[in-house]
């Protein structure tokens, strides 16, 4: 099934890394926000790091993204895709990151599981010119490869790129 991307990616100017994903969830779809399968680990990981509560709301989940300096989006605009099975992806169309990058001051880039890793050296670094650092997926289907420490290990570079200086 043909998907397009249709959730606003979330940044302002004083955005420092942007972390993307692949393609939102059916799941995220319905809920017009990024990570929002109940098992996913993504808001969960993200407090830790921070010392912040978990976000309940969309509302409150991008407050918490902005108020850190951490943009959000995903590296494809558009694909053909079974549910949220990365591995099936067929068609893809990245998503035009100088948007975003132009309006930002982005220092880093981060992609959350393989396939965006993947999508993204293939389709966007030849466009941004910037290496993205690739972290495990925090989706449910990677809890028998990655505990939710071990996320919280691999993710913890990312306030060292949100400090100010």
């Amino acid at each position: 099934m043909k998907i397009y991307h249709t959730i606003t990616p979330v940044y302002d100017k004083n955005s420092k890394i942007l972390i993307l994903g692949t393609m939102p969830s059916p799941k995220s779809r319905e809920h017009e926000f990024y990570y929002m399968h109940p098992q996913n680990r993504f808001w969960r990981v993200l407090s830790g790091l921070l010392n912040e509560p978990l976000p309940a709301s969309n509302d409150e989940r991008k407050a918490l993204l902005l108020r850190h300096g951490i943009a959000l989006w995903d590296v494809l605009a558009s694909c053909e895709i079974d549910g949220a099975d990365d591995s099936s992806i067929k068609e893809p169309v990245a998503n035009d990151l100088s948007i975003l990058l132009n309006a930002a001051d982005i220092k880093a880039i981060f992609t959350t599981g393989t396939k965006a890793a993947q999508l993204y050296k293939k389709y966007c670094l030849p466009k941004t010119g910037i290496e993205a650092a690739a972290l495990p997926s925090t989706s449910p289907a990677n809890c028998r490869y990655y505990t939710f420490d071990d996320l919280l290990r691999e993710y913890s570079i990312l306030p060292d790129y949100l400090k100010d200086g």
